[in-house]
């Protein structure tokens, strides 16, 4: 089980159990038929049920935890201390999702980030200077004056590589908000299903008139390790490890393995207020996003439920969803059934025995789901103070808004951690992601005190072929302490609690199979018309009137909402032909 620790003045563990902030359900009472059920009401990818009821579909939510929002919640885990649990940091919102549920009317309220990247040096510093540091944030100049520091020649080459970047992410932003080319549909069939199908070509050619000149480029990056463009742009070493870190943050991938670059890009492409790859804040946690959401889904009439564990689809004899059976023995019909679960969770678990053949099957369980993971929530009773950037009396600077990164000065730090995960051991010098959302939402812990995120990789599922037990998470957690405390002496004294769920953890409660927060790996073979198959890239299933929603789906996780508006937008497409039905 996930490791929760809380110890009292004197350093003593106590048992305590976490208090959990409880979503506050739908009062009508569930019924036993719907239009539509959607399984989980994970982040933004249960909006899909504001789309259906707004589509005239009477829709259902069920959740199983006892808090809505799947990986996108806010608990009370220590007296005061309220954390996002598992998903940390908003972007990739869709703006026409955020305009279309006016998610600011329904309480939703984001603090942004500037700077935003800040990364220390482990280094002796030179007449009483402090060790060096690098800061990234919105201001160009800013950032060169930074860069500079290390490499004039890499602060002179930083707008064009921001220039360059943007450019290619600018031109995928259509495959985003559209679900992928329907193949069958354009190969075979009618030709008014031809037509019909040919519809989905206009996003692809639209990214690729905008690419022009640069589809060599974009090519290149979803296909090369990252490192490859990076030494190409810049030479010095923390500014590529800095930048190399969005290329496996939440991935079983090294900076040197092909494809690491998608995943940078994947991370630039966000969007939050109107500014282009911004990550913020949500006031109130993470679990606020989802309850803005709830909100919004409510004002339509969509029921939502707690509480409610699905234990299976029901599928008829004709082969057709028919609703669900919850583990409580209750049974809800509809015609539509919508899985916010993950690829494997909806094929592997939810399904009746005989429903998909063998070789489904066979190719669900292909899937990888490998996580790097382990979360670590920690309540402490002052602010971290770096030595490579001190400030007086425990106030905050500007830094600590930021994502901190800690063992990122060189990439070959990373590359260690990442083949010591491989090799079945947790990394003795992990990556961490450090964030203080407390800096900025002083409602998340008590006075003077704050709550510390640490998305720390790499540390496998498995460690060398056991099981974690409860002391291994304590060990590993130390260890990313010990290292904490050589950038900010005194950060363990600070800690008076702390929870850690390794990759076990992350799949047992938010039920991301693996531990893997994408709900699948973001690698060039589970990507857009292959994903989570080949041919099942459309969020249909071989079962007819069962769709998915997740982040399973294009265009992968992350993307905050895209997949369940695609989701909707076949739903109701389907429904207006009849297809699928």
């Amino acid at each position: 089980m996930a490791a929760a620790v809380w110890t009292d003045r004197a350093r003593r563990p106590v048992s305590f159990v976490g208090i959990v902030i409880r979503s506050r359900t739908s009062h009508t009472a569930i019924k036993s038929q719907y239009d539509a059920v959607v399984v989980g009401g994970g982040e933004f990818n249960g909006l899909v049920a504001a789309y259906l009821q707004k589509g005239g579909l009477k829709t259902a939510v069920l959740e199983r935890r006892h808090v809505l929002g799947g990986a996108a919640v806010t608990e009370e885990l220590f007296p005061g201390f309220r954390f996002s649990r598992c998903s940390y940091l908003l972007s990739l919102l869709r703006p026409h999702i955020y305009m279309d549920l006016e998610l600011k009317k329904h309480g939703l309220k984001v603090y942004m980030r500037d700077p935003h990247a800040f990364t220390p040096m482990l280094e002796e510093g030179l007449r009483g200077v402090p060790p060096r540091s690098l800061t990234l944030g919105s201001d160009l100049a800013r950032n060169q004056s930074e860069i500079g520091k290390f490499s004039p020649k890499d602060a002179k080459a930083f707008p064009d590589f921001v220039a360059h970047l943007g450019k290619l992410a600018g031109a995928i932003q259509p495959l985003l908000d559209a679900p992928p080319v329907d193949i069958p549909g354009v190969t075979t069939g009618s030709l008014r299903r031809r037509l019909a199908a040919a519809k989905t070509l206009m996003p692809i050619v639209r990214c690729g008139l905008k690419l022009g000149r640069n589809i060599p480029d974009f090519y290149e990056i979803i296909t090369a390790p990252i490192m490859k463009i990076l030494n190409r742009w810049f030479e010095s070493e923390p500014l590529r490890a800095t930048l190399a870190t969005d290329a496996v943050i939440g991935a079983m991938t090294s900076p040197n393995n092909p494809g690491s670059g998608y995943v940078l890009l994947h991370h630039v492409m966000g969007e939050l207020e109107k500014e282009t790859g911004a990550w913020g804040y949500v006031e109130g946690g993470m679990g606020a996003v989802s309850q803005a959401v709830a909100s919004a889904a409510r004002s339509y009439g969509v029921d939502i439920f707690t509480e409610k564990d699905v234990g299976q689809v029901l599928v008829g004899s004709d082969g057709a969803a028919k609703g669900v059976v919850l583990k409580d023995g209750g049974e809800i019909h509809s015609k539509l059934v919508l899985s916010n679960a993950t690829p494997y969770v909806t094929f592997n678990n939810l399904m009746p025995q005989g429903v998909l053949s063998p070789e489904f099957i066979k190719a669900i369980h292909q899937i990888d789901y490998t996580s790097p993971v382990t979360k670590i929530n920690v309540a402490v009773d002052k602010l971290p103070n770096f030595l490579a950037s001190p400030t007086p009396d425990h106030k905050p600077g500007p830094h600590h808004q930021c994502s901190i990164h800690l063992n990122c000065e060189s990439v070959g730090v990373l590359e260690t951690a990442y083949k010591q995960a491989m090799n079945g051991r947790p990394s003795v010098r992990p990556m961490i992601e450090m964030t203080i959302p407390s800096v900025l939402d002083s409602t998340l812990a008590p006075p003077g005190c704050h709550v510390v995120s640490l998305f720390t990789q790499f540390t496998p599922y498995h460690i060398e072929g056991r099981e974690w037990t409860d002391q291994d998470r304590e060990d590993f957690a130390d260890t990313a302490f010990d290292c904490i405390e050589q950038y900010a002496p005194g950060f363990k004294k600070s800690v008076v609690g702390r929870d850690i769920l390794a990759p076990p953890d992350l799949e047992r409660i938010f039920g991301l199979t693996g531990g893997n927060v994408f709900h699948g790996s973001m690698s060039l073979d589970q990507l857009y018309l292959a994903r989570p198959l080949p041919f099942f890239s459309d969020y249909r299933s071989p079962i007819k009137g069962l769709y998915l929603c997740g982040s399973g789906c294009h265009p992968g996780g992350g993307v905050m909402g895209a997949p369940g508006w695609n989701a909707a937008l076949t739903v109701m497409a389907d429904l207006k032909c009849h297809k699928n039905m």
